[in-house]
């Protein structure tokens, strides 16, 4: 019998079957349900001007590291707080509602079948007349941005970036629908801020048709607001869907938000912690950047980007600017892509026609996109070589990919150890790797070259990796030494108290 470490196929029905429930109505709850969890800590007196940036970025690497609530930060009343590292260790299964039991691929499993089951039974948010976001309200001479604790997160950016953990709301002046998209926002000036959205992403759809209309594009953005939806507004929706009616679709009840007529007459939740709300003139730039990028890397230079002329700022009592800057991968900022787009690509490559693929992972050090593992039981020749071309190039691989490995049955495509292994041992360099060239990639991929660039052509190469046993003679390889899952788990059930 085959060494089998990891979960088999047969063993996630029960992840499947798993109902999620949301047990928190916005960030101050869930924040106590990661408390109470022991998976938050408080850290007083970190600076603004690089502590907290820099400890973050020690935080996210690590995906046992706690959430951390930053106060006392030099220069600001305490209770003026920056939450940093908040999707990781159990409390991430806790923000999408499912047991802490569940294993990451698991997780990504039962939340995708979850998801499609509601997300074309959206639930329209409901507009109440109040909320805790409205403890403060500053308009006029009284907006100042900077009375809020926003750190440097990398040393290099451009300026202090408020909107990393946030979302943009905006209207179609067209089709009047709402869309919330997560872009990096940078403070300007006390009552100004600047916002770099990439072509394409539905908020720079809108903002295209207001200008060439020649009007002002109303905008809010929303820092603070519960995990779910925050996660929800950083996944990519259909056109014309709106974020808030998904998330309360998942939730099982109305999102309920607010609007001022007076000014955007844009909804945004009455429980956030903080909401700013402007609009971006035609005309109206300045210089935005540089930021560093989910790459690693320093995407950019400086852009030329809209500005944001703030009319209003609301904010609760001891507000929380919730943080997510993109960090050098493994961070945050992937472990939270890589949930939905592990199991979308798994569907993808079996709605191809592709039979016994039983595990996906795009992994999180290459920012979920660059480095994807895909486990299958092999069934005929060119079996492999099929789901790894194809997991290269449907939708959820294609974008800006790299590798792609495929491995056995009895590799646990989530376990980077057990994919290098199956990679060093099995697979053989001269007839196992397969390129393709001129595929779908970024600008900010930091391998293209500044003359490709320069072109506008952001393409690169993907490499599969056939890292399987070869099929023709797989019943031939030689026998792993290692015990059988059944024999792991009699162990580990006896002695794994020591390896806590």
């Amino acid at each position: 019998m085959p060494w089998r470490p990891c979960r088999g196929p047969s063993e996630m029905s029960n992840a499947s079957n798993t109902r999620h429930h949301l047990g928190y109505n916005n960030l101050r709850e869930w924040l106590h349900q990661a408390e109470q969890m022991g998976e938050l800590v408080d850290v007083d007196g970190a600076s603004w001007e690089e502590e907290i940036g820099l400890f973050t970025d020690i935080l996210q690497h690590d995906d046992t590291a706690p959430a951390v609530m930053f106060d006392n930060i030099p220069g600001y009343p305490k209770g003026f707080r920056v939450l940093c590292n908040s999707f990781g260790g159990q409390r991430k299964n806790t923000i999408l509602g499912f047991p802490t039991e569940l294993d990451k691929v698991e997780l990504s499993e039962a939340f995708l079948t979850e998801y499609r089951e509601i997300v074309d039974k959206a639930i329209p948010y409901e507009i109440v007349e109040d909320g805790p976001v409205m403890e403060n309200v500053l308009t006029g001479d009284d907006i100042d941005l900077y009375r809020f604790p926003t750190p440097v997160w990398h040393e290099g950016d451009g300026g202090r970036y408020i909107g990393t953990g946030c979302f943009n709301v905006t209207r179609d002046p067209e089709e009047d629908w709402i869309n919330l998209g997560t872009y990096r926002v940078m403070i300007q000036s006390k009552n100004s801020l600047g916002f770099y959205i990439s072509p394409g992403k539905h908020g720079r759809l809108h903002r295209d048709k207001y200008m060439a209309m020649g009007q002002s594009m109303p905008v809010c953005l929303v820092i603070g607001a519960d995990p779910f939806t925050f996660l929800t507004a950083c996944n990519s929706l259909p056109y014309g869907v709106c974020e808030y009616d998904v998330s309360g679709a998942y939730r099982g009840r109305p999102l309920k938000v607010m609007t001022n007529p007076d000014i955007t007459g844009l909804p945004f939740p009455a429980d956030a912690e903080i909401v700013i709300e402007g609009f971006v003139h035609p005309g109206n730039t300045k210089d935005e950047g540089p930021f560093g990028e989910w790459t690693g890397f320093f995407g950019s230079k400086v852009n030329d980007a809209p500005v944001i002329d703030v009319k209003a700022i609301y904010h609760r009592n001891d507000p929380i600017i919730m943080g997510c800057p993109p960090q050098r991968p493994p961070g945050e900022n992937s472990r939270y892509r890589a949930i939905m787009r592990s199991a979308l690509l798994r569907e993808e490559i079996q709605n191809a026609g592709v039979p016994d693929v039983q595990r996906v992972w795009c992994h999180e050090v290459g920012g979920s996109r660059m480095f994807i593992a895909v486990s299958v039981t092999t069934r005929y020749p060119g079996h492999s070589t099929q789901v790894g071309q194809i997991a290269s190039q449907c939708g959820s691989g294609a974008y800006a990919g790299k590798y792609v490995v495929v491995v056995d049955d009895d590799v646990d495509p989530a376990n980077l150890d057990e994919v290098i292994w199956a990679m060093a041992l099995i697979s053989d360099p001269a007839t196992s790797i397969d390129i393709i060239t001129g595929a779908r990639s970024t600008p900010l991929d930091p391998s293209i070259p500044p003359w490709q660039k320069a072109q506008k052509n952001y393409t690169n190469s993907r490499a599969i990796i056939d890292a399987c046993r070869p099929f023709p003679w797989k019943d031939q390889y030689p026998t792993v030494n290692g015990p059988t899952a059944e024999a792991t788990a009699r162990v580990r059930a006896k002695f794994g108290h020591l390896l806590k």
